[in-house]
Parts: C-alpha cells; sequence; structure tokens
C-alpha cells in the first residue's frame, strides 16, 4: 500500500505554470521547495538579503506547519545566495530559527533567482517522529 501524498500549494504564480508544490509530504517526509522571500502580496519582502531571509523561511514554517510539522522536525536546509559576500546576513537569519536545531545545511552563490529582484531562495526537508 502507497502512503497518501499531501501537498501545500506554492502561492506563486510558478507553482502552476512549472508544475510544483511549496512542499510535498509523504509518510513522515517532508520537502519543502526552494522558498524565496516574497511576501503575502507576491513582493519581495524589505531589508535585502536578510529580511528576504527571514521571509523565505516564514513561508517554509508556514509551509511545515500546513502538514504538521514545525521547524524542529528540519533536518537539511539548502540554500542559494545571488551575493555570497552576504552570506552572514543569511547565516544570522538561519540561526535565529535554527539554531537549537542545527540542521545539516549548505549554502551556495548562483547568478541569479527566477525575479533579480530576490536574492536568496532556500529549501528545507523535515522528518516527523514516529507516532
Amino acid at each position: 500500500m502507497s502512503e497518501e501524498r499531501r501537498l501545500v500549494d506554492a502561492g506563486t504564480p510558478w507553482g502552476p505554470k512549472v508544475g510544483y508544490s511549496r512542499a510535498v509530504r509523504v509518510g513522515r517526509t517532508i520537502h519543502v521547495a526552494g522558498t524565496t522571500g516574497l511576501r503575502a502580496d507576491g513582493t519581495p519582502a524589505p531589508g535585502g538579503m536578510y529580511g528576504q531571509s527571514k521571509q523565505a523561511l516564514a513561508n517554509i514554517i508556514t509551509a511545515l506547519r500546513g502538514l504538521g510539522a514545525g521547524p524542529e522536525h528540519v533536518v537539511r536546509t539548502r540554500i542559494f545566495v545571488t551575493d555570497i559576500s552576504q552570506w552572514e546576513e543569511v547565516g544570522r537569519a538561519h540561526g535565529e530559527v535554527f539554531a537549537a536545531i542545527r540542521p545539516a545545511s549548505t549554502m551556495v552563490e548562483i547568478p541569479r533567482l527566477i525575479d533579480p529582484a530576490l536574492v536568496v531562495e532556500i529549501e528545507a526537508d523535515a522528518i516527523l517522529p514516529e507516532e
């Protein structure tokens, strides 16, 4: 018997066009897609790399909550930035959420994201405890 697949909509114009979800849960495992610092109104969060990182992490937590999880269940993050010289700003935002959890994490520089106004994208994987 296959496990139920639950989805959280991306909430962006790219989700339906590209055919992806913000997050997918199968069993106890949740994968959160690359998540940017877009606010609910579709505009990038202010505050540069730090502000967009904070918003991206908030968007990730919202997706996790929609699937019965929270930041404490995150085991891995992947961070893509357009300017690695600002890694400390991203790290500060990441640390505010994950300092005690300390998931495995990677940060890499990329040339740009889908929208040039976006400067950071974060993915997360979570595993829920056995019930």
